[in-house]
């Protein structure tokens, strides 16, 4: 019963902070869940729960496909075709940890989210309001 309350209560709070996020916040979340289902699922590996194992590494995999879903060839030229690859890389790589139930394979896929997601945190606050700010207006004037 605690458990389910608190699930619970983390749902909706995880809601309320989707519904008042940007666009990088929510890519910031994408990547957190990602690393988090990543660890989950090197536990079980451990712990040789493979059911439990399957469903985080399938979690994990969905996440980084939506992440490789939004990059914007249009705008991002070279670092958005590296980023397509090293996202097409990293889904392979999942794909393996869960064939051979390898948390080692869990570990470089990990680390490899980590440095994007430390780029992506580090870029300053006021750049991505004028980057939102600048995508709202061209998207009221078309």
């Amino acid at each position: 019963m605690y458990n389910a309350r608190v699930k619970n209560y983390q749902k909706e709070a995880l809601k309320t902070r989707v519904a008042g996020a940007d666009r990088y916040e929510i890519i910031q979340m994408l990547m957190a869940g990602a690393l988090e289902r990543m660890v989950y699922a090197k536990v079980a590996i451990e712990k040789k729960h493979l059911e439990a194992k399957s469903e985080h590494i399938s979690r994990a995999s969905s996440i980084i496909e939506a992440l490789r879903g939004c990059l914007d060839f249009e705008v991002g030229g070279e670092v958005t075709e590296n980023l397509y690859a090293l996202y097409s890389y990293m889904l392979d790589r999942l794909l393996d940890a869960s064939i051979k139930n390898d948390a080692s394979v869990l570990d470089e896929v990990s680390m490899l989210l980590k440095e994007i997601k430390s780029a992506w945190d580090a870029i300053p606050f006021d750049v991505r309001q004028k980057t939102l700010s600048q995508e709202s207006s061209q998207a009221h004037a078309g």
